[in-house]
């Protein structure tokens, strides 16, 4: 897997060159030099497995949330030992989730409740499409 451009480096990691790009300008993602000499080989750059696992740890945190900037920082924790501060980041993001799992368990709830009240039937509306108009 080593030599590979920057499309064979999108393809390992299953994203699109423009996110590698994006990731680059980001700071998240080396920029390697072109490779020197003539010919096809010349002006290419170049990744190798670093790359490819660098690229796989951005998704699998994004995979978990974390935004671009807490990833940044994991990247970096990554070269040190402070487990502490990942440890901090890791509780703050469950926190999120819970946070979401909680809206989501809100809007399901009510959502269950205005299906059963519109399978009553009745006359007018349904009661789900009155709860939308009266959101917006």
């Amino acid at each position: 897997m080593a030599d590979l451009t920057i499309a064979g480096l999108a393809r390992e990691g299953g994203v699109g060159v423009e996110t590698i790009r994006y990731y680059q300008r980001r700071g998240l993602m080396p920029l390697p030099e072109r490779a020197p000499g003539p010919g096809r080989a010349g002006g290419i750059r170049r990744y190798g497995e670093d790359d490819v696992r660098r690229l796989r740890f951005i998704r699998a945190g994004q995979g978990a949330g974390f935004t671009l900037e807490q990833i940044g920082e994991l990247l970096a924790l990554d070269a040190t030992d402070d487990r502490a501060r990942v440890r901090e980041l890791a509780k703050t993001r469950i926190a999120a989730l819970d946070a979401q799992i909680a809206g989501l368990q809100k809007a399901r709830a009510s959502l269950a409740h205005l299906a059963q009240e519109c399978g009553r039937g009745g006359e007018g509306p349904c009661p789900i499409l009155l709860s939308f108009e009266h959101t917006l």
